[in-house]
């Protein structure tokens, strides 16, 4: 049987998921960086990430960020995915910068144990008490809830996981494409870290700057099927998928709950 990684990630890059992203605000959002300086940007890389929650997002950022976009490993080199594509890492946490305007996370079949690494959260946590935004795709939203990044934030996730997981790490789950939260952002399953890029771009530099970003990748989807929810698939087509994520959304729970035992 294919994972669920390779099914989401042929899935979106033919263009196959629901593109509309439902937006939520809550509280005042952080101010743009200064005009006239590239910003600046870390993405989490770890062992059983996906490769398009990084991917998506990096190549709609990266005209923003020229020089400035890192690839944050523990450390430098390449980073195998979930389907076996590597990605490298261009610095480790180290190397890092200590200021930024975006900190983002990508969720995967290595979330659980990146949930109970003492080294990711511990970067996390401190890159985030200094970055303007700090962001999620997919079951990031639980690596970020297991640093306490997400406590008392509306905040989405894969929906294998949102309503299970997110509350037992402090967060209220939302059921939408992509949620912000005063400086926190989050997207759902994979493909919707493309609607997360481009609604930050937004806010980073501006709606035109997002809109060309739009344009350039030509992100105009058009599934043929409706099937990128579970409420669209149907009962069969869910069914299917649940048990492709089981082992995902029970080992994500049992790493929540583990961080809640005394």
């Amino acid at each position: 049987m294919i994972s669920r990684r390779a099914a989401a990630a042929l899935l979106a890059a033919g263009g196959l998921l629901l593109p509309r992203a439902a937006r939520s605000l809550a509280g005042p959002e952080p101010a743009p960086p200064p005009d006239g300086r590239p910003v600046r940007v870390a993405m989490l890389l770890f062992p059983g990430m996906t490769a398009l929650d990084v991917i998506g997002p990096q190549a709609l950022l990266s005209g923003l960020a020229p020089g400035s976009l890192h690839l944050v490993a523990a450390s430098a080199g390449p980073v195998a995915s979930d389907t076996g594509v590597s990605l490298v890492a261009t610095t480790g946490f180290a190397g890092c910068p200590d200021a930024l305007d975006l900190l983002m996370v990508p969720g995967g079949d290595g979330t659980p144990a990146q949930m109970r690494d003492a080294a990711t959260l511990g970067f996390l946590r401190e890159r985030a008490a200094r970055a303007r935004w700090v962001a999620s795709v997919c079951t990031g939203s639980l690596i970020l809830g297991a640093a306490g990044l997400l406590r008392g934030y509306r905040a989405t996730s894969h929906w294998c996981v949102r309503d299970r997981v997110l509350p037992l790490l402090g967060a209220v789950p939302v059921a939408e494409r992509v949620v912000f939260d005063r400086d926190r952002a989050t997207a759902a399953g994979v493909s919707a870290g493309l609607d997360l890029a481009l609604a930050l771009a937004a806010r980073l530099r501006g709606e035109d700057y997002a809109r060309t970003a739009q344009l350039v990748a030509e992100y105009a989807p058009a599934p043929p099927f409706r099937a990128g929810t579970p409420e669209a698939a149907g009962p069969a087509v869910t069914q299917a998928a649940t048990d492709i994520l089981a082992t995902l959304a029970a080992e994500s729970e049992a790493a929540a709950r583990g961080l809640a035992a005394p």
